[in-house]
């Protein structure tokens, strides 16, 4: 009786516990913004049932009526857990939308029965609602803003992505090395992301291209978890506006049989693989019909003697030729560096960006104007493209 009563009073006190205590710990932050769908991703502090609610941005109150609700699910069950990736569809280009993050911690867990306890969610009465807008191919123009190399530094990120919305930027590229490398679910938010929904993440998409260092650390294995992408892959494209963006993964810089990666690198097959995936999407119409074409990749395939670039200029350049790229954003080398188009064996430029520069970019349908500028605003490099 006596240790039965124990058990009790020590699920009472767990349960008390965790009512008290739950809460999200880390964002929400857009992933996956496209025509038709967005994808939210938050962090709890304990396991939970979550689910996304979404009102149009018509004016009335969040609370004027009942919200649709779009869940995690795999295989036909909505899924707990702590990580929740919710992904929402049926949305229409072009078109703002509001939201709402719940959260219902999971106290008890049995095979026909789940004890529930307090919710935490995103606040709509205190404040606005979070909201996004999903993209628009035939939107006729964009404007998104690009940088790299942060390794963990957030005071450079804010000070290089500040303005971000006051730019009405649609986007932001995080072109690789954000962090030195991933150990763990903490040290990516505390290293840069944290950053990036304080400022702008929870309602401006970022567009996530890998770079060497985020292949490296125990947790890089979980990358495509907290950053997934239309291919399930860490390269993939989207379109907005004029511009359709090619987001290409160079690996890592060394050949694969190198000490260093503690013979875990099969980078080699990885580009192979890619490049055949970039004939298909380079053979598409969505593609051939964008007035501008810009492929983003961390490691540059030029400016280096080393095996990664060299692999990227053998397997993916020569495609890259042929389709009519009409500008590569590149990061890695921690300087700028602008190639004219020709150079190097690349019939494209390419605009290799500094760890302490941010660069803009406006598209039309017929001009594309390209700014790069140092932390303290001052203008680095100024280029105009105009359509083909």
């Amino acid at each position: 009786m006596k240790k039965a009563l124990f058990s009790l009073i020590c699920l009472i006190a767990v349960t008390a516990f965790g009512q008290k205590n739950f809460k999200i710990v880390y964002g929400p932050y857009l992933q996956m913004v496209g025509e038709n769908e967005a994808t939210i991703l938050w962090v709890t502090s304990a396991k939970a049932l979550s689910w996304v609610e979404v009102a149009p941005d018509d004016g009335n109150h969040f609370y004027a009526e009942s919200r649709p609700k779009y869940f995690q699910t795999l295989f036909g069950k909505r899924t707990l857990g702590r990580l929740h990736t919710v992904r929402i569809t049926g949305l229409a280009p072009g078109t703002t939308y509001r939201y709402r993050v719940c959260s219902k911690e999971v106290l008890d867990e049995q095979p026909y029965s789940i004890q529930y306890g307090k919710v935490a969610a995103t606040d709509v009465y205190g404040r606005q609602p979070l909201k996004f807008t999903t993209l628009d191919g035939n939107k006729k123009s964009v404007r998104f803003s690009v940088v790299n190399d942060i390794h963990g530094d957030n005071a450079l990120l804010k000070a290089l992505t500040g303005d971000l919305r006051d730019r009405k930027a649609d986007f932001i590229i995080f072109n690789g090395d954000m962090v030195s490398h991933m150990d763990s679910e903490q040290q990516i938010f505390e290293g840069f992301l944290n950053t990036g929904i304080e400022l702008y993440a929870s309602e401006i998409p970022f567009y996530y291209s890998r770079g060497n260092h985020e292949t490296r650390g125990i947790f890089s294995s979980a990358f495509i978890q907290y950053f997934p992408t239309p291919t399930g892959l860490p390269y993939y494209a989207f379109k907005q506006g004029p511009v359709f963006f090619l987001v290409l993964d160079g690996g890592e810089d060394k050949p694969d049989d190198s000490f260093e990666y503690s013979e875990t690198a099969d980078f080699d097959r990885y580009r192979e693989n890619q490049a055949q995936w970039v004939k298909q999407v380079v053979a598409s119409d969505a593609f051939k019909q964008s007035p501008f074409k810009i492929a983003v990749i961390h490691i540059p395939p030029v400016k280096s003697s080393w095996h990664g670039p060299l692999h990227t200029k053998k397997t993916l350049v020569p495609l890259l030729n042929e389709a009519g790229i009409d500008l590569m954003l590149c990061a890695h080398l921690h300087q700028h560096f602008y190639l004219e188009k020709g150079e190097d064996g690349c019939n494209f430029p390419i605009l290799i960006n500094a760890n302490t520069h941010v660069t803009h970019i406006d598209a039309s349908e017929r001009e594309m104007n390209v700014e790069v500028k140092d932390q303290q605003g001052t203008v680095v490099k100024r280029a105009v493209f105009q359509v083909k």
